[in-house]
């Protein structure tokens, strides 16, 4: 199964969550998962990416090219895909992957979020033979537990259809993440 793993760029202040990344990226790996990521070695993305590859993982970096050249080969990778920018990034990663993570992150983790739930709306829409794919969030610490709020109050406020798959699933450990991969 090809996963993609959304995260920040950043490090967090919590080291839970650079544990819970660590142990993600080692669990996808040993799955026999392949990681699809958005290519930096900052960060999460480097730890997630690193534990992968340190665990014997196929590791696949989808970068614009307008980073610079040692950011883009700034990571060992198995693979590196480059594109022309942050959109072709996220159309690249929904074609090319059976399910999504998303660590705890910055405007640009929610940013892929979202646009994985809209593609779950709206893919009936603009293609017959679409699927869904799962959107899971890691949950660690209750990270996202503000976000799923408002995605209730947008559901109550009748904003949001909950009855199509567009709406994340939520896991609170890795042991929960791949069970709902199941």
């Amino acid at each position: 199964m090809n996963i993609s793993v959304f995260c920040a760029s950043s490090h967090p202040h919590d080291k839970c969550i650079a544990d819970a990344a660590q142990e993600l990226g080692r669990r996808i790996a040993l799955g026999g998962h392949t990681l699809l990521y958005g290519g930096s070695n900052l960060g999460l993305m480097g730890t997630v990416s690193g534990a992968a590859l340190e665990a014997g993982g196929t590791v696949i970096a989808v970068i614009p090219t307008f980073f610079s050249e040692e950011i883009i080969n700034s990571q060992p990778v198995s693979h590196i895909v480059r594109v022309k920018s942050m959109a072709e990034r996220k159309e690249y990663l929904i074609a090319h992957s059976d399910a999504f993570i998303a660590l705890p992150g910055g405007i640009g983790t929610l940013d892929e979020v979202l646009e994985v739930m809209v593609y779950n709306q709206l893919g009936p829409l603009r293609d017959p033979h679409h699927r869904d794919k799962p959107m899971i969030l890691f949950n660690v610490n209750g990270f996202f537990n503000p976000f799923l709020a408002q995605i209730k109050t947008m559901n109550d406020g009748g904003f949001f259809r909950s009855g199509r798959n567009a709406a994340p699933c939520v896991a609170d450990t890795i042991a929960d993440i791949f069970n709902l991969l199941k």
